[in-house]
């Protein structure tokens, strides 16, 4: 899909970056082009006092332009420090120092629950896919946790996962507060349409259509219910300034990468 003048890659990146503020204190993993450009559009928009650990390692860095990897050394330019990702990451994450992470995996149940480690049984997978990459922990105790997927789809969005990676809302309602643990999914952006979750049931509820998607698109593209309530709005558009910023910090178009 594309609304003509834009791609569906900058209307996910400009959904992403809504999401974010001037207190936010994000860090990213390996392929995460689509976020970082969502990072660094905050920044130089309406978030100026975010703070990004560029590939978890360099913190406030401000890079030109963003690289062939989301892990390079080439973000760090301009960082104020390095940190340790080993030592340093799981430290300032667990206690909020660094509070906002982006998640994507191979497949989300309607609760934000991530898959991104087998297709099929454990033990005899027919898939064995990347893994979780340390989303078993950041997923119990990150604050803010922002899903997104560029394949909105029924073999992505399934109602039951193979394999439960990352704990989003947990079997659903209050689960997580019984578990005592802090966050939880805010939104899923994918590349049809903006999620988020039930106050109450905290299942998936569709927030926005992206320009040009349908409602009938969305719901026959996801494998289970979603909650849908009155008319949903459509995603707003990028405007040209965050058109103009998004092909300037990307100008090799690494977005469309995912």
């Amino acid at each position: 899909m594309s609304g003509g003048a834009f791609t569906t890659e900058e209307v996910m990146v400009c959904a992403l970056a809504g999401e974010l503020t001037d207190e936010t204190r994000v860090f990213n993993g390996a392929a995460s082009f689509i976020p970082i450009a969502a990072f660094m559009l905050a920044r130089a928009t309406h978030a100026p006092g975010l703070t990004w650990a560029a590939g978890s390692i360099g913190v406030d860095a401000h890079p030109r332009a963003i690289p062939e990897s989301t892990i390079s050394d080439r973000l760090f330019e301009g960082a104020t420090m390095l940190q340790s990702s080993p030592s340093d990451v799981w430290a300032y994450a667990g206690t909020a120092k660094l509070d906002t992470f982006c998640f994507r995996g191979v497949q989300f149940d309607p609760y934000g629950n991530v898959n991104n480690t087998v297709i099929g049984p454990y033990e005899e997978p027919r898939v064995r896919l990347p893994g979780g990459g340390g989303m078993a922990d950041l997923g119990c105790f990150i604050a803010v946790s922002l899903l997104w997927s560029t394949t909105h789809d029924t073999r992505t969005f399934v109602e039951r996962l193979d394999h439960r990676t990352c704990l989003g809302w947990g079997d659903g309602g209050d689960h997580r507060d019984r578990l005592g643990l802090p966050g939880g999914p805010r939104v899923c952006v994918t590349d049809l349409a903006v999620l988020d979750f039930h106050p109450v049931s905290r299942r998936m509820r569709l927030r926005s259509l992206h320009p040009g998607v349908s409602l009938e698109q969305v719901v026959a593209a996801t494998g289970f219910e979603l909650v849908i309530e009155g008319e949903p709005p459509p995603t707003p558009s990028p405007t040209p300034e965050q058109l103009a910023l998004i092909r300037q910090l990307d100008p090799t178009m690494m977005r469309a990468r995912g």
